[in-house]
């Protein structure tokens, strides 16, 4: 979905995607990542969302486990972030993003509801390091939606946006370029990754800031 399109749908004018954008100035380090040398920040957070009514309910912090069956990098690892932060929770474009994504999930899957994981993450890039949005490489997330919307790239290069079929067969290949651009994706039938970036000018530093938000029965 092109950014312009999903800016509208949120209701978002550049100030209102501005103050959006600044929740990524409060993200932490992911340890788990640069244990194996990617620089990356993030936060992590789980709702229940209901369809039939939309509402949505925030569950108790719990470490972060994917099924066994998805990323291969970290089977029966249990990773701990910190949590989102309350003027996130609140903020008026994510609720409308679960609102719009939850109607695109409905379209795959109708459950009782919806259990929603929720990872904000800023990538960083240098002159001498790469860094790796994906540092698993292809993978499913073992949920039903899957989607990554772009917030900001700042002085990056790279960071194409790749899906596969199940087998490896290329479907689609995009670079998230636009504030607001955002792929959807059916993880039960698809792969997907995004190769590493880099500092387009070498004397600055360089960061990718993405929200992945995943859908799968609650």
């Amino acid at each position: 979905m092109p950014g312009a399109v999903t800016r509208s749908r949120l209701g978002a004018d550049a100030d209102t995607w501005r103050r959006f954008a600044s929740h990524w100035e409060s993200l932490c380090t992911d340890g788990y990542a640069s244990a194996r040398g990617t620089r990356r920040l993030r936060r992590y957070g789980r709702f229940s969302l209901t369809p039939s009514t939309g509402r949505v309910r925030a569950l108790p912090w719990a470490a972060f486990v994917q099924p066994d069956d998805s990323n291969r990098l970290y089977v029966g690892v249990e990773r701990t972030f910190q949590p989102l932060t309350d003027s996130f929770v609140e903020d008026p474009v994510f609720r409308a993003l679960l609102r719009l994504l939850a109607d695109a999930a409905t379209a795959l899957e109708d459950p009782a509801s919806w259990n929603v994981k929720v990872h904000p993450f800023r990538v960083l890039a240098s002159a001498d390091t790469h860094g790796l949005p994906t540092p698993e490489g292809r993978h499913r997330d073992g949920v039903t939606l899957v989607s990554s919307m772009l917030v900001c790239r700042s002085n990056v290069a790279g960071g194409e946006s790749s899906v596969s079929g199940p087998r490896g067969a290329p479907l689609l290949t995009t670079t998230l370029s636009e504030p607001g651009a955002l792929l959807l994706g059916d993880d039960r039938r698809t792969l997907h990754s995004v190769s590493p970036v880099r500092a387009a000018d070498s004397g600055r530093p360089a960061h990718r800031d993405v929200l992945v938000v995943t859908f799968a029965p609650g």
